[in-house]
């Protein structure tokens, strides 16, 4: 997954710009074997509609089967899950943030939320990034653009979890934000920017806010080769997971991510704990703040590359010998809402 803004329509005198990245989007991704290979969906049950989008759908278009946002930053499709279990009244709400190459149904097929969702009865909202706003279709991360309040995707990502949240009466102590890559860097862009939209932050694989201002220094971020970019003001409590094999994603944007985390808290109580999944080892770091709740988990899996922990076979960059991000991503969020997951 490469987060870059390329192929989107600009003026005409960016047009040799926009194709130079793009070209070079396209060969890294070959080189490391990322090339998107044809349609990513998956049919699943339960969606608001039926029928699952295609991978190409053209810039500009709502696909079958999906719905559509629009506000005054823009315009966005998106696909609802609303289980049975949460139809008298939902726990919460998970807005999930997919990667670059891939799209909403892919997104949900590899990471299994929705199953979660069913046990759990929170409503999981799977925003689905334009083609025509990003040729690899990956949230523009990297962008001053979009990286700010009131401007661009974390505007309309922000007002469309607010619409949702308000149609199913859910609190925003219980209104959580996740993604992988791409959507990892734009999940922290989100807690950073509407931290009184989102109660905690999930980030797997991704970079911390503000990382790159544009397509030369989004590469040096991932590399782990960029200067430590600003701390930003407070976070929400945020859950980090990172591959300590991610040769897309430097672990060191995992550590930055975490380390923000906690920036501003007074004083933190930290607790390491080492563990082993499926033969996999794993070290979680957890700090808390001096009244007990949690401020931070990261989570350094070794031996896994750029993909969701304990992913589902069915979709894109996935792993799944665990742990389960999933799972441990949902314990926290409604650990932290007062009220554990029926």
């Amino acid at each position: 997954m490469f987060p870059f803004h390329a192929g989107a329509p600009r003026r005409a005198n960016d047009d040799a710009r926009l194709t130079a990245a793009n070209d070079l989007v396209r060969r890294t991704l070959s080189q490391h074997g990322l090339m998107p290979g044809g349609d990513a969906a998956s049919p699943m049950a339960n969606w608001t509609m039926p029928q699952m989008p295609s991978f190409g759908t053209a810039p500009g278009a709502t696909a079958p089967g999906m719905n559509q946002f629009t506000c005054d930053a823009g315009s966005r499709d998106y696909l609802l899950h609303v289980p049975e279990s949460a139809r008298d009244g939902a726990t919460g709400l998970v807005v999930m943030l997919h990667g670059c190459t891939q799209n909403a149904a892919d997104f949900a097929a590899g990471t299994g939320m929705n199953a979660h969702a069913d046990r759990d009865g929170f409503i999981v909202l799977y925003p689905q990034q334009s083609r025509g706003d990003n040729a690899q279709s990956c949230w523009n991360w990297f962008s001053r653009g979009d990286q700010l309040r009131g401007r661009g995707e974390p505007a309309i990502i922000a007002a469309m979890t607010q619409k949702i949240a308000a149609d199913y009466g859910i609190t925003a102590d219980r209104t959580f934000v996740a993604g992988l890559s791409a959507g990892a860097a734009m999940a922290v862009i989100l807690g950073q920017a509407y931290g009184d939209v989102f109660a905690a932050v999930g980030a797997h694989s991704g970079l911390p806010y503000s990382a790159a201002r544009d397509v030369t220094t989004a590469f040096a971020a991932m590399n782990g080769q960029a200067a430590e970019p600003a701390a930003p003001g407070p976070m929400p409590p945020t859950i980090v997971f990172h591959g300590g094999s991610d040769s897309t994603v430097a672990p060191i944007n995992g550590t930055r991510i975490a380390a923000h985390a906690i920036n501003h808290a007074a004083q933190t109580i930290e607790a390491d704990t080492n563990g082993t999944t499926n033969g996999r080892d794993w070290t979680l770091r957890t700090s808390r703040g001096n009244d007990g709740r949690a401020l931070l988990e990261h989570w350094e899996i070794a031996g896994l590359g750029h993909a969701w922990s304990g992913g589902q076979p069915g979709g894109s960059y996935t792993d799944a010998k665990g742990p389960d991000a999933s799972a441990e991503m949902v314990r926290f969020f409604f650990d932290l809402a007062g009220k554990a997951p029926k």
